[in-house]
């Protein structure tokens, strides 16, 4: 059976992009990206499936379904728009789609879980339950932030899925700065409590300018083996432990 990886964050502009681009670069097997909605961009820019598809490599099959120009939540971007909003259903079946014809199928949301997605509140969290009405095998990735006020989030973001019934693999730090503060280092030891799930890696700061061939070492050292790569979160989080 296909694994389906929602790559959700703790608010936006976290690195989930990065973050999906790494996963989808240690697949050993040709991988599906989809990106339901797509804000903030016009017809012809490059948009967050372009990205993994730049770093991730020729292997990345990816999909968008839905573009709209104001970067605002997909729901309240359609409305504007006077474009239709995305239905979970539809969402569910196009992931199906995907499965069926590869082993892992990415799908990146937009900002935090609970955005919404049309007109009747519907978020990716409800995507991943369509998903499973489908027999989908879906799990859950939460990309957050490095520094103060990420555990918050995490810890509600984590705490909704649960009460959904939702998988959670783990976390990823999605920017780990060059120089982190003393809230940043804490966060190593206190983001898995948080989440109630393991740290599985801690992408760089700076990360989008790699070029595909640094990007695929970059991705193996930052994501942990259950993600495909060689990263350790004891020995990172002990190398960064404050005094």
């Amino acid at each position: 059976m296909s694994t389906v990886l929602f790559v959700t964050g703790t608010g936006t502009e976290v690195g989930k992009t990065l973050t999906t681009a790494a996963v989808a670069a240690l697949r050993p097997e040709p991988v599906a990206v989809l990106k339901p909605g797509q804000t903030g961009l016009g017809p012809d820019e490059p948009g967050d499936v372009a990205e993994v598809v730049r770093l991730a490599g020729p292997l990345v099959h990816g999909v968008e379904l839905a573009r709209y120009p104001e970067p605002l939540a997909p729901e309240t971007a359609a409305r504007r728009a006077g474009l239709p909003a995305l239905d979970p259903e539809d969402v569910a079946k196009a992931v199906a789609g995907l499965a069926a014809e590869y082993r892992t199928v990415l799908v990146e949301g937009a900002g935090g879980l609970l955005v919404r997605y049309d007109e009747r509140g519907h978020t990716l969290a409800d995507i991943a339950l369509a998903g499973r009405r489908l027999g989908l095998d879906v799990e859950f990735l939460l990309v957050a932030a490095a520094g103060l006020g990420t555990l918050n989030a995490t810890a509600l973001t984590a705490e909704a899925l649960r009460h959904r019934g939702l998988p959670l693999r783990g976390v990823v730090i999605g920017s780990w700065p060059a120089t982190p503060d003393l809230a940043t280092r804490c966060n190593l030891a206190d983001l898995p409590t948080a989440a109630g799930a393991p740290l599985l890696g801690a992408l760089p700061a700076g990360a989008a300018a790699h070029t595909p061939a640094t990007f695929h070492p970059l991705a193996a050292a930052s994501l942990a083996p259950p993600l495909g790569g060689t990263w350790n979160a004891t020995a990172f989080t002990a190398a960064h432990h404050p005094a």
